[in-house]
């Protein structure tokens, strides 16, 4: 994963998002606002772009976002629960309608027991209520790359969420449905139409 890919992620993204007239916060924790940072790199993200928590701090997740000091203490700041908390309370801030974050052990130093260096945790939140989720596991590849990685991803996630709900699949069984309903009734019409001729 490089800058490059970023770059053009980030242009896809926000060319979505003008589209479907979308605004995005982020909540940055180990990227420090590179996400934020990726996405206003490119002119003319003013009118999508709102604005990025950098909660680097326990405290500053708590005070800027909303978690609780019980979910950090039970879970961690490195969780799906934390990640999760940080991004629907940017969402709720902001007043957007996509929100981002990451929480992460970008290295060399800061892993404990079962949270090793590279687990980054990413959650998504959209205005109606869809939330997605991501551990990602880098290991030890080098601060730089985890960080890197983890803007990729979380880039990845703000996408798939501005792509909007996917209700697609039930219309087209259904529209299969009756084309194979209508294919097959046809060649019964047919057959019994033949049959009728020899037997008058």
């Amino acid at each position: 994963m490089s800058g490059s890919d970023a770059r053009a992620l980030s242009r896809s993204l926000l060319d979505l998002c003008r589209m479907r007239k979308l605004t995005i916060a982020t909540a940055e924790s180990c990227t420090g606002g590179l996400v934020a940072g990726a996405l206003t790199d490119i002119p003319g993200s003013s009118d999508v772009i709102d604005r990025g928590f950098v909660t680097y701090s326990n405290d500053a997740k708590r005070a800027m976002l909303g978690v609780k000091a019980s979910t950090l203490a039970t879970f961690g700041a490195v969780s799906k629960e934390t990640a999760t908390a940080m991004a629907i309370g940017a969402l709720e801030k902001a007043g957007v309608d996509l929100a981002v974050s990451i929480t992460g052990i970008a290295g060399p130093g800061g892993a404990t027991p079962g949270k090793p260096v590279g687990l980054v945790h990413f959650a998504a939140a959209s205005r109606d209520g869809r939330i997605l989720h991501r551990e990602c596991r880098f290991g030890a590849i080098g601060r730089t790359s985890v960080r890197q990685r983890s803007v990729v991803e979380a880039l990845r996630m703000l996408m798939e969420l501005a792509r909007g709900p996917q209700p697609l699949a039930a219309p087209r069984s259904a529209a299969a449905g009756h084309r194979h309903q209508r294919v097959a009734r046809s060649p019964r019409r047919t057959a019994v139409k033949r049959r009728r001729p020899p037997r008058a």
